[in-house]
């Protein structure tokens, strides 16, 4: 099974990832970097991952950082001892030896191409992401198998500033770019990081051979996909489900889910178009009941209503077989509810599917239906039946619409805030 995101990240798939992993025998991140994050709460307790898998939490789990993705191992290493020191063990954490890293001189790179576009800006995380995956594009990146052997590594950390001194000129003086400090620190990380790393494709081979449960999770969501998303204003990798194939290194004949997440409503963190944004007192009032603030950046997110004719869109590309809606209990006190169901072109043109052309969707505008709000505090719910009807009938609406079941409703943060649709929980659990 694969977990996605159906809007523009943030959706909760920590969590959702966090409740299946539960019974699943291994939990594999797919692509991104330490520009996402996924909060979990468990009794009280947050734990806020950025590389680890969501399934760390679960002992008889093992989890596994595919290929895919790319490890700044400094943040790495740093989240494993946080980890450590709540108690969590991460003896059955595995890393892909050929995951690509985030050196230095990507992060330096990264600030000063968005310095650089000003107004312009992608609003990235300035993590390094991009120019690292530039890197593995142009075979110039370094990999995790490349910690172990120092002369492979020094190698290639010359071969790949060569291209760039023009660029790092005005940090040519820095330290953290001296070829032989950069060498020896990546070489210690090398030794911290030597026992988890492991060829993870093997296994996934060896667990769906046995027939095991594979969750499959992904960072950002569908309208930040390279590709699909709402480009330029993207992530610099595929979180859409056909990338768990190339990510994790499966087929995909492998996969026979995938569960999308999405808000009740919509939020969007940086730059870009966000056609239901809200910059009134209710966008203000969803933003602090749903605490809206970037789990990596800290930066307050963008609000607006649940956009229809993106989650569409999102169902379609990733192959959705089940939805999962969360922050449902943002919504009490509001009322009317109201969803985008068409977007509206300067011309006057509606545009019932997203479009294709960027200057027709950064100008659109949402056109809305109403539904009626309900007033009730839903976090006490635990099944649809507990559930005020004017809430019922905005997920019927939903799931109508989009034509997707939904099959998890969480109502509020802890794990154990949630609402399983039907007999949902037990198709989750079947291998992937």
């Amino acid at each position: 099974m694969v977990i996605v995101g159906a809007q523009w990240g943030d959706e909760g798939k920590g969590k959702v990832t966090d409740l299946l992993a539960e019974r699943a025998d291994l939990v594999v991140r797919f692509q991104g970097g330490n520009n996402a994050g996924h909060t979990i709460v468990r009794e009280g307790e947050v734990f806020k991952l950025h590389l680890v898998p969501s399934g760390i939490l679960h002992p008889g789990t093992v989890c596994a950082i595919g290929n895919g993705v790319v490890i700044d191992p400094e943040i790495l290493t740093g989240e494993i001892e946080g980890l450590k020191r709540q108690g969590v063990s991460t003896g059955n954490l595995k890393i892909s030896a050929n995951a690509h890293l985030i050196m230095p001189y990507h992060v330096f790179l990264d600030m000063a191409g968005e310095q650089k576009l000003g107004s312009l800006s992608i609003g990235t995380t300035r993590r390094g992401i991009g120019p690292c995956y530039a890197d593995k594009s142009s075979r110039l990146g370094i990999r995790v198998q490349d910690l172990l052997d120092e002369k492979i590594l020094r190698k290639k950390i010359m071969a790949a500033m060569e291209p760039k001194r023009q660029l790092l000129r005005p940090h040519a003086k820095d330290p953290a770019l001296d070829l032989h400090a950069m060498t020896e620190e990546y070489v210690t990380y090398g030794h911290r990081l030597e026992p988890y790393i492991a060829d993870t494709a093997h296994l996934c081979w060896d667990a769906l051979d046995a027939g095991k449960s594979v969750l499959f999770e992904g960072a950002q969501g569908a309208l930040l996909d390279l590709d699909h998303g709402t480009y330029p204003f993207v992530t610099s990798s595929n979180p859409i489900a056909g990338s768990a194939c190339i990510g994790a290194g499966v087929g995909p004949r492998d996969i026979d889910e995938v569960w999308g997440i999405t808000k009740a409503y919509s939020t969007r963190v940086g730059s870009g178009p966000f056609p239901t944004e809200l910059d009134d007192e209710i966008g203000d009032r969803l933003r602090t009941a749903g605490g809206e603030v970037g789990t990596t950046t800290g930066r307050p997110r963008r609000c607006g209503w649940l956009d229809l004719v993106g989650l569409k869109y999102a169902v379609r590309l990733n192959g959705m077989t089940g939805l999962a809606i969360t922050k449902l209990d943002v919504l009490s006190g509001i009322d009317p509810l109201r969803v985008c169901v068409r977007y509206r072109g300067t011309e006057g043109a509606q545009f019932e599917e997203f479009p294709y052309h960027q200057s027709v969707l950064h100008h659109a505008a949402a056109e809305y239906d109403e539904l009626p709000g309900f007033a009730e505090d839903i976090t006490g719910a635990r099944s649809e039946e507990d559930l005020p009807d004017a809430a019922r009938e905005y997920l019927r609406y939903i799931a109508d619409f989009v034509g997707v079941p939904v099959v998890l409703i969480g109502v509020g943060p802890g794990r154990e805030q949630v609402i399983w649709v039907g007999d949902q929980e037990t198709p989750a659990l079947k291998a992937a």
